[in-house]
């Protein structure tokens, strides 16, 4: 129960730390889902997308 209590009185007692808490986790959330979901295609794709093959292409002036 102690772990419960000092989770309930640090973040839940007070709506002022609560909600910043859940926007702060959010986004903390957010930015590492995004960097997970890129990593992945990337490695799905690769050699497929433009940032592989570019130099094919494009002539550097």
């Amino acid at each position: 129960m102690s772990l419960a209590s000092t989770f309930y009185n640090t973040l839940v007692k007070r709506n002022s730390v609560f909600v910043p808490a859940i926007f702060t986790g959010a986004f903390a959330f957010s930015i590492g889902f995004d960097l997970g979901i890129t990593k992945l295609w990337d490695t799905w794709n690769k050699g497929k997308q433009w940032k592989d093959i570019r130099a094919r292409y494009v002539e550097e002036q």
